[in-house]
Parts: structure tokens; C-alpha cells; sequence
């Protein structure tokens, strides 16, 4: 509704005319309940902002006993929201009042047109820029979430101008803070708490519209989604997107991350993150419903009736925002994004337009957006609209907009339809569940019949085997019983026939044969005895014969075990005796070296005594003079390339070098006092500045005495010259090896994390370049933190640090592009981009410093050689740069290698042609 406060009069949605806020307010009440009976029979998607209540407040009441074909008039609900004012709008518009005027509590914006002339319009609900999201949500987002739970189909949407908070409104996570959390976010909770998992179900699919193609945000392969309608309901269905179920809350916080990921997003003049693409979230809540049976039914009725289900389906749609190019400084492959916004947002608009104006024509088949919004303007859904809209007096024009565009909405009216039906499919699984169960249950009960038919058969065996066990007894027994009456028989017949015996031997004695008889019986009596102890002799012969035979065994056994100590013996003093003449040479050895320690004290106290007299020599002569001339050597010393080694004389340094002795200028890197050490390590780092001095300089020990240096002193300028020595030394590829040996990378990552100075962080950049040169310690130097500190220097900003740092990470890029081609043997990603250095790399790969863009430049055209890090070049935005460098460096030979990078990369190839990029 708008107003015109320079003629005051009030202009309503009803056509009325008012002159008073308080006749507005009863014309909007006594109104507003006349208008479905007006519209109802032509069309029944018009309906008044009064009947707004009863849409939004009794959807569950409207139900309708054929399970909710009878629908609800409900008008299109909008509020307005206000962005403040930006940083940059605080500045360019302090002089300027803000174009818009909220006043909440009527609920009306005022847009000036000019100092003296306003347009009013009123809106279901205005919030300030101080309103909360919480606010936000719960006035716009809460009754179509709790609609969505009762069973109907609900959308809420975010339109307006770039740069305005769309985003923010829907999509925001809360991770830094809670109360910043967004509509999707809080409505998710809300059907958390509502639904129950265990007959419920909640399953979510986010969708991008990018440049009329429908894309998967869960899965970025599946990019071009067909929409599908049904040709009698009209319902449209993205049968290929995917479809994930949700279980809690933090699943999907997951889910709405990697979507955000996926979504494509620019920086444009009016915003840094410009959304290019329609987001549409999309949730469906499938709820079962508990109903009542009557008292008489049986139990098989029961089981036949199918459950009531109610679903409902929520969108959420953050749309990109219009712009206008002029403003938004859109160009190139942006300008083409820019432009399929627009036209998309105008099919929308002329949609909108047509459904206000109830024309008999609806061209929602002009655009995908209006495609997938169809069920949201017109159809059976509760829209919830939101427009947000900014302070600035300079973007007047896109406010007023917004503004008619959200005043238009609210003349569009939905028929909303409760969406509940029986589920066959859940009393079909049932039906299923219990047959299965059935036929379990008849599969045991022929089992135990099986089991007792096994079990009477078994029984009857073992009572037959039993019978036979008894009639075989009782057969042997009566065998027995005779077989004793025959041995009775028998003996009785033998006592007879000894009695018989007897009697008749009885009869003989007394016939005289006595005599011959007793000389029988005393000789058989004396022979028995003799036979008797002849047999014990024998056992006690035997087992004499055994225990000599066992005795004989042991002795045997300790004769091998007596040998065997022998032999331990033996070896144990020769062993022995090895140990005695071992510990004699390492006492010759340690004699030898206290010896050498001796003299070396002893040398060591000599050249302090020469350090003293020459300290003081310069003390007297003015060590002014002599500091001025060692400064001098070592300017000299710079630029030896530049001197004639033929004309002219040797450098200072080098006669220095000549007459004191590598050694003792050495030993003054150990000095007490530090102006010493500091002019013997500068000495020491122009020698190394000539190839001819290093091999010299480390087989002296100056690159251990040098890390020790780094180690042991705190002093910055020491770390300074320390470093650039090491640097020179660092150039030779023997050397880059005893450096590492050393623990020369741990060091100068400790000297580069303690310090501030920018000349020293050259330096110590220098030398970690040099070592990534190396194709032997790529993994060793990553490993020990190489790569971490190196990117670790960037926090200076100094172009001379940047740049060595850049020509450190195109060296190590090189190195690992020419092992995976020559050798193979490179696998997966670069370890460049597992430390984090991509998106370094892209961000300064358009500096204007010439040594670091040359650097970077070929940097990227190396990591994009090995095929395993295209996917996540593209991800960071690099192939873009390659892309730049092939059309834009000065220098041909990189600009072709860009060129020939692009080409023969198959992912990059597919990325390019998605995006409809020519390089030819």
C-alpha cells in the first residue's frame, strides 16, 4: 500500500481513499473479511490481507474428512527488512539521510522521493535494522515452518537488491555466534523438536539455479537436473537431485556447509561474496498420525487399516540479487551471470504480476525459476516472502523495486491444500512384516513336529535295543547256570573218583607198600623250597642288571654337560679377553684426545691473547678507524664481479683472509664480545659469497659455527648476516645436503618465527628458497617445516620478502612438477597445497611487483602440470589465473606454457568448457 505525503492522501491496496491513520485502520478491518466473498467465484487465488489470519493461524482446523482436498484461501505473506548502513555508506552518505523511514509499530515504510514528497506502503511486518534474527524468523519463517508440520506445503523467500543480507537472513550458520543463526538453521531446529525419528522422517535436497541449469549442491557432478511436472496435479519434482535423510542437527549444519561450498559466489562493486545463483533448500517432513479405533473391531481389522500420513514440503529460496551492471561492474564471464539473474528475477516478476492482476495467463514456463516456484505463487503452499532493502539515498531505484515488487506479492493469493493420505506402502511392509512372521512362526511349529516324530522314533529304539539288552542277559545267564551245573557235576564225579583214590591207595598201605611211599612224598617236599629261591635269584639278577644299565646313562649324561662347561669356559675368557684389549685402545684414545684438547686450549688461549693485542692495537689507533675499514672490506667485498681480478688488487677481505687465516677469523665467531662477532660473521658471509671460498669455509666447520650462531645468540643483526652466509652457502647443492643434516631448516624456522627485522627475513627466505631447488629434500624439508615457515614469512608484506618467498615456492613447484614427469613417481596432491600455499599464491598472483608476479605466475604453471592438483586449483580459483596468464603476461614464454597447461589438462578442459570459456 502506498501513500503520497505530498498531496495526503492514502492510496490503499482496497481502493479506498482515507485521510487518517485511524480511518486507514478501520477501512483495512471492516474490509478485509468482504473480499473473499467478492473473488471467490472468478478466482480463487485473490484474496484480502485480512483473510491473512485465518490462513496462517487454523491450516490443521480446515481439514476436510476426504483427507484434505478442500484447500484454504491464504494471501502471500511479505515484511520488509532493513540492512544498516555499510562502512562505505557511512562515508559516501554522511551528508545524505537515509531514502527509506520505517515505523514498526504500524507497520509502514516511507520512501522520500525528495526532501519534501514521501510514498507510504504498508507490509504484514517491518523490521529495523536492530531487529534480531531471531525476530526475523519467528514473525517471518515460524507459522509456515509449524504449517509445514501440520501437513502443508510451505516456501519462504528472500528477494532484494545485491548486498543486502538475503544470505544472512536464510542461510546463515551461527558458527561464531549463535544469534546470528539464519531461517534455515532455526527451522530445522524447530522440526527437530516437533517430529518423532522413530515414525517420522525429515530428508533435505539444496539446489543451486546457475545459469538456468539446476545443479546438485550435495553432489557437484549432477549439474544439469531435469524438472518434471505431473500432467494432472501439476506438481513439479526434481526426481534427480539428491536426497539426504536428516537425523540431527549437526548432519545438517554439514549438509548447508558443503552446499555453500559448491554455491557460486563473485566480487562485484556492491558486494565482496555476490551470490550468482538461486539457492533453493528444500525439506521434507513426512509425519505419521495415531488414530483412534472403535471398541468392536477386531483384531485383523485393526491390522488392515493403512496408517494416516501427513507431508509437508519446505523451500527455502535465497535469491541472487538484482543489479544493475552500471553499479555492479559486472564484465567478462560475471556480466553473463549478471544477466541470466536478471532475466530469471523479471520472469519472476511478470509471474507475480499476472497473479495480481488474476490474468487468465501465467508465463511460469519462461523461466526454471518460476518453474520450480509454481506451487509458491498460485498454487497450494503458505508463502512467506521477505524483501530486504538498504539505507543508501543512492540506490533509491532498486529500493523502490523491491519494495513494488514485495507490494505486488501480496496481492497473490494460494490455495493451500493439506497434503495427508493413507500410506499403503507402510501397511503393505506391515502386511509383509507379519506374514514373515506367520510363515517363522508355522516353519517352527513343523520343526518341533519334525523334532517329536524324531524324538517317539528314537524312544522306541532304545526301548527295543533295551528288550534285546535284557532277553541277550537273560540268555547268558541261564547259558551260565548250566554251564555251573556241568562244573558241578563234574567236580563231584572227580571227588568221587578221589575218594575212590584214596580208598584204594588206603587199601594198598595196608598191604605193606608203606615204606616205598614216604621216601616219595619227603623228596618231593625238599625240592619245592630249592625251586622257590632259584626264582628270586633270578629277579634280583635282573634288576641288578637295570639299575647298572641306568647308572651308566647318567654317567654319560654328565660327561656331555661337564664338556659343554668346558666349552662356554673357553669362550667366555676369550671373550674376555677381546673386552680387556677393547677398553686398553679406548683408554690410548681418550689419552690421545685429551692430548688434542689440551693444545687446543692451549692454541685457543693464544689467538685471545693475539685478539686482545690486536683490540687493543685498534683501541689506540682509534677503533672508529678500524670498525670504518672492515666496513669498507666488506662493502668491497659486495660486488666482486664488477672488479678486474687481472688489474686490480685483491679485495681487504681477501688479504685479511690470506694473512690472518680462515681458522682464527673462525674462532672470533665464538668472541665475548658481540661487535666482533658481528664484524667476523660479516667477514665470514662475504667469503662465502665467492664458490671459490665455500668448499673452504664448511670443510673448516664455518657452516656448523654459522647454525650455531642462529642457535645460541639473540642478537638480530648476527640472525641477519648468519642467514644471507648461509644463503651463499646454500647455493651449492652438497651444501643444501649438510645444511638439512644439520638441522639447518629447524633453525632458520625458529629464526624466522622470532623475527621482526625485514632484512632478515629476506635473508632467512633466501636460503629456505635455495633448498627448495633441491629435488632430493622436497619431502625431507616439507616435513621439517620448510613449507610452513616460508609461508610463515608472508605476514611481513615486505615486497623483497615476498619475493623470495615466492621464488621459494615456484622452485619447490618446479621440483615436484619434474619428478611426476620424468620419474612418475608423484602421486595425489602437492604438498604446496596440503600447507595452504594455494590460496596464497591466487591472492597476490595480480600484485604488481614484478619479481613476486613472475614467480607466482611460474609457480602455478608448474602445480598445474601434475593432473592431481586440477581439481583443487579450480576449486581455489587458480585456474582463472592460469587463464589470465595465457592471454595476459608479458613474457611469451610463460604466457605459452599457461597456454600449453590449459590444454592438455582434461579437468581443467571439462571446467572450462562447463563454463562456456574459450582459450583458443
Amino acid at each position: 500500500m502506498s501513500t503520497s505525503s505530498g498531496t495526503g492522501s492514502v492510496n490503499h491496496r482496497t481502493g479506498t481513499h482515507r485521510t487518517s491513520l485511524r480511518a486507514q485502520s478501520s477501512a483495512s478491518s471492516t474490509s478485509a473479511p468482504q473480499k473473499p466473498s467478492l473473488k471467490s467465484k472468478t478466482a480463487l487465488r485473490k484474496s484480502s490481507p485480512a483473510a491473512l489470519g485465518v490462513g496462517s493461524s487454523s491450516p490443521a482446523g480446515s481439514k476436510s474428512g476426504n483427507g484434505g482436498d478442500a484447500g484454504v484461501l491464504g494471501r502471500v505473506r511479505v515484511a520488509v527488512r532493513l540492512r544498516p548502513r555499510s562502512g562505505e555508506e557511512m562515508i559516501a552518505d554522511a551528508d545524505f539521510a537515509d531514502c527509506v523511514e520505517l515505523q514498526p509499530e504500524v507497520k509502514r515504510l516511507k520512501l522520500r522521493k525528495n526532501n519534501w514528497d514521501t510514498d507510504t506502503f504498508e507490509f504484514d511486518e517491518v523490521l529495523t535494522e536492530y531487529a534480531s534474527q531471531k525476530r526475523v524468523y519467528e514473525v517471518v519463517a515460524k507459522p509456515v515452518v509449524e504449517g509445514v508440520l501440520d501437513g502443508y506445503n510451505g516456501t519462504i523467500m528472500a528477494y532484494g537488491q545485491t548486498g543486502t543480507g538475503k544470505t544472512y537472513t536464510l542461510g546463515q550458520l551461527g558458527e561464531e555466534d549463535v544469534a546470528d543463526r539464519g531461517i534455515m538453521v532455526r527451522a530445522m531446529e524447530d522440526i527437530l523438536a516437533q517430529v518423532s525419528l522413530e515414525t517420522d522422517s525429515i530428508s533435505v535436497s539444496y539446489l543451486q539455479l546457475y545459469m538456468e541449469t539446476v545443479q546438485d549442491l550435495l553432489d557437484p557432478a549432477n549439474d544439469n537436473i531435469a524438472i518434471v511436472e505431473d500432467p494432472k496435479s501439476g506438481d513439479v519434482s526434481l526426481p534427480g537431485a539428491t536426497l539426504v535423510e536428516i537425523r540431527d542437527q549437526l548432519s545438517f549444519l554439514e549438509l548447508l556447509q558443503l552446499g555453500e561450498a559448491h554455491r557460486f559466489a563473485a566480487n562485484t562493486k556492491l558486494n565482496t561474496e555476490s551470490s550468482r545463483s538461486h539457492a533453493i533448500l528444500m525439506v521434507h517432513v513426512r509425519r505419521s498420525l495415531k488414530t483412534s479405533e472403535s471398541n468392536g473391531n477386531s483384531h485383523m481389522t485393526k491390522s488392515l487399516k493403512p496408517p494416516l500420513v501427513r507431508k509437508g514440503k519446505l523451500v527455502v529460496v535465497d535469491l541472487a540479487g538484482s543489479e544493475r551492471i552500471s553499479k555492479s561492474g559486472s564484465e567478462g564471464h560475471t556480466l553473463e551471470e549478471a544477466k541470466s539473474i536478471n532475466l530469471s528475477l523479471s520472469a519472476l516478476g511478470k509471474c507475480i504480476n499476472a497473479l495480481a492482476e488474476n490474468s487468465s495467463h501465467v508465463p511460469f514456463r519462461d523461466s526454471k525459476l518460476t518453474r520450480l516456484l509454481r506451487d509458491s505463487f498460485g498454487g497450494t503452499a503458505r508463502t512467506s516472502l521477505v524483501i530486504t532493502i538498504g539505507p543508501s539515498p543512492r540506490h533509491r531505484g532498486e529500493t523502490t523495486s523491491t519494495i513494488m515488487f514485495g507490494q505486488r506479492a501480496m496481492k497473490v493469493e494460494n490455495m493451500v491444500k493439506l497434503k495427508e493420505e493413507f500410506d499403503y506402502k507402510s501397511l503393505s511392509k506391515r502386511l509383509e512384516v507379519q506374514l514373515d512372521s506367520l510363515i517363522e512362526e508355522n516353519e517352527r511349529q513343523q520343526k518341533a513336529f519334525v523334532d517329536e516324530i524324531e524324538r517317539i522314533t528314537v524312544e522306541a529304539h532304545n526301548q527295543i535295543s533295551e528288550a534285546e539288552k535284557r532277553y541277550a542277559n537273560a540268555l547268558e545267564e541261564e547259558k551260565l547256570r548250566y554251564q555251573n551245573d556241568y562244573v558241578e557235576s563234574i567236580k563231584k564225579l572227580e571227588e568221587n573218583w578221589s575218594k575212590n583214590q584214596k580208598k584204594l591207595a588206603a587199601e594198598r598201605l595196608a598191604l605193606g607198600e608203606k615204606n616205598g611211599l614216604d621216601i616219595t612224598s619227603n623228596g618231593n617236599r625238599s625240592i619245592a623250597p630249592a625251586l622257590e629261591e632259584v626264582s628270586e635269584l633270578k629277579r634280583m639278577v635282573q634288576k641288578e642288571a637295570q639299575l647298572k644299565m641306568a647308572a651308566e646313562e647318567e654317567v654319560n649324561r654328565l660327561k656331555l654337560q661337564l664338556t659343554e662347561f668346558k666349552r662356554v669356559e673357553v669362550s667366555g675368557n676369550t671373550e674376555i679377553m677381546r673386552l680387556h684389549k677393547m677398553l686398553e685402545t679406548e683408554t690410548q684414545q681418550k689419552e690421545k684426545l685429551e692430548e688434542e684438547i689440551a693444545t687446543l686450549h692451549t692454541q685457543l688461549l693464544q689467538l685471545s691473547l693475539s685478539a686482545d693485542e690486536t683490540r687493543q692495537n685498534l683501541e689506540r689507533h682509534g677503533s672508529q678507524k678500524a670498525s670504518g675499514a672492515l666496513d669498507s672490506f666488506n662493502s668491497q667485498l659486495k660486488l666482486p664481479q664488477l672488479q678486474d681480478p687481472g688489474n686490480a688488487e685483491k679485495p681487504p677481505v681477501a688479504k685479511l683472509f690470506e694473512q690472518v687465516g680462515l681458522q682464527k677469523i673462525l674462532s672470533l665467531l665464538e668472541a665475548d664480545d658481540a661487535d666482533v662477532r658481528i664484524h667476523a660473521v660479516k667477514v665470514v658471509a662475504n667469503l662465502a659469497a665467492e664458490e671459490a671460498n665455500q668448499q673452504q669455509i664448511v670443510e673448516a666447520g664455518g657452516l656448523t659455527s654459522l647454525l650455531m650462531l642462529l642457535r645460541s645468540t639473540e642478537d638480530e643483526t648476527i640472525h641477519r648476516v648468519a642467514a644471507g652466509a648461509i644463503a651463499n652457502l646454500a647455493m651449492n647443492e652438497t651444501n643444501q645436503e649438510l645444511i638439512m643434516d644439520q638441522g639447518g631448516i629447524d633453525l632458520l624456522s625458529s629464526t624466522a618465527a622470532n623475527a621482526q627485522d625485514p632484512q632478515t627475513l629476506r635473508m632467512v627466505a633466501g636460503a629456505i628458497a635455495n633448498l627448495c631447488g633441491n629435488d632430493k629434500l622436497q619431502t625431507k624439508l616439507r616435513s621439517e617445516g620448510g613449507i610452513a615457515a616460508l609461508l610463515g614469512m608472508v605476514r611481513c608484506g615486505h615486497p623483497d620478502v615476498l619475493a623470495q618467498v615466492a621464488r621459494g615456492i615456484a622452485n619447490f613447484a618446479k621440483c615436484e612438477s619434474r619428478a611426476s614427469t620424468q620419474a612418475g613417481t608423484k602421486r595425489g596432491k602437492s604438498l604446496l597445497i596440503e600447507d595452504g600455499a594455494l590460496s596464497w599464491i591466487v591472492q597476490n598472483a595480480k600484485t604488481e611487483t614484478t619479481a613476486i608476479k613472475r614467480h607466482i605466475e611460474l609457480a602455478l604453471c608448474h602445480l598445474a602440470q601434475h593432473e592431481g592438483n586440477a581439481k583443487e586449483m579450480v576449486k581455489e580459483g587458480a585456474m582463472w589465473e592460469l587463464v589470465r596468464i595465457s592471454r595476459e603476461c608479458s613474457r611469451e614464454d610463460i604466457r605459452s606454457l599457461a597456454h600449453r597447461t590449459l590444454t592438455s589438462s582434461p579437468t581443467f578442459l571439462t571446467e572450462l568448457r562447463r563454463l562456456r570459456v574459450d582459450i583458443r
